[in-house]
């Protein structure tokens, strides 16, 4: 594993895309801080950069590094949560500003592979996760379902779990700082 983590990092450092197992989906990943990064991101999706994307952080501290003011209430979220979980906060802070949705919101979930967290942790920034598919397409259950076009679009494969199928993406939850709580996708 280790070498697979160093190989991303390398990518991830010179603004390159990588395809790696999530705790949800195959993803699409990126440094989170590029904004050329994100920008291939959304071309090789081919989808509108005013839909936004998700972004992993590999614990509370590095939340707390890119959100302006996390809720208590989104502590409460993520520790009660029985499967990955999404969270929509207000005012996102050092992230590439294609990443930033117009209502100045970022979804960010911590990640609880231990794969995406040490590679998150030794890359020491969020990146993103997409999952590994064109705009409009389903999800891919494995990485055998990956069209060619994402597989041939991306600088890394990561080479952990090729024949591991996954469910199904992560709950995402909006929260806004004055309180109110909205269910986006269960």
């Amino acid at each position: 594993m280790t070498q697979e983590i160093n190989k991303a990092i390398e990518i991830l450092q010179n603004g390159g895309l990588i395809l790696y197992p999530t705790d949800t989906v195959w993803g699409i990943g990126c440094d989170a801080t590029n904004e050329e990064a994100v920008k291939k991101v959304y071309a090789l999706k081919q989808r509108e950069d005013s839909k936004a994307l998700i972004c992993l952080v590999a614990h509370d501290g590095m939340l707390e590094r890119h959100i302006e003011n996390v809720p208590d209430l989104a502590y409460d979220i993520i520790d009660l949560a029985t499967k990955p979980t999404t969270i929509i906060y207000d005012q996102p802070k050092g992230i590439a500003k294609n990443l930033v949705a117009e209502d100045n919101t970022l979804a960010i979930r911590i990640a609880s592979d231990k794969f995406c967290q040490y590679l998150i942790n030794k890359f020491k920034k969020p990146i993103v996760s997409t999952s590994a598919n064109v705009s409009g397409r389903p999800t891919p259950k494995s990485r055998n379902e990956i069209s060619n076009v994402i597989l041939k679009g991306v600088d890394y494969i990561v080479d952990l779990h090729p024949e591991q199928n996954f469910g199904s993406p992560s709950s995402i939850i909006k929260l806004s700082n004055d309180g109110k709580v909205k269910v986006i996708r269960e």
